[in-house]
């Protein structure tokens, strides 16, 4: 039967494999022999006032009593709000009834509100005055049940 070859390159891999594992060792001794092996008190590191780290104990005269009852856990709830009228006035400052949807603009705080055509009871065009609501979409507030409250002229040229 042959013998498996050992080649230059295997016969290096396998020195330095070897000087790894000695030099391994090597440090292992010298580290149990250097090692100080203190006491838990050397060991302990404490936070001061400030919170840096320090090797004196903190001096007990500094320390504050704190209630456990005062700590508040959590989110705190929010307070009662007065509710806003769901209805909403706005004048339709985009509407594009090819694809099916447009933009209104809310007269109380000028923020534009999307509308699908889903979500209309009334036909709309550009300039319309409208009542609608609000509600979440996927992308934000959605303008839903809207309806005209009253005709408005439209000139066309």
């Amino acid at each position: 039967m042959a013998r498996a070859q050992e080649t230059f390159g295997k016969k290096e891999r396998e020195k330095k494999r070897l000087k790894k594992r000695e030099d391994k060792k090597k440090r292992k001794v010298e580290r149990r022999s250097n090692a100080t092996g203190g006491s838990l008190d050397e060991m302990l590191v404490y936070v001061d006032e400030n919170g840096h780290f320090t090797d004196t104990p903190p001096d007990p005269t500094k320390r504050v009593k704190v209630d456990a009852e005062s700590i508040v856990l959590g989110i705190p709830k929010k307070e009662e709000q007065e509710e806003e009228d769901p209805i909403r006035n706005g004048k339709v400052s985009f509407f594009d009834d090819t694809k099916g949807f447009g933009f209104i603009l809310d007269t109380e705080n000028q923020e534009k509100y999307f509308v699908h055509v889903s979500g209309l009871i009334d036909e709309i065009m550009e300039n319309d005055k409208v009542t609608f609501e609000l509600e979440r979409g996927m992308k934000g507030m959605n303008a839903v049940r809207v309806k005209k409250t009253k005709i408005s002229s439209v000139s066309d040229s």
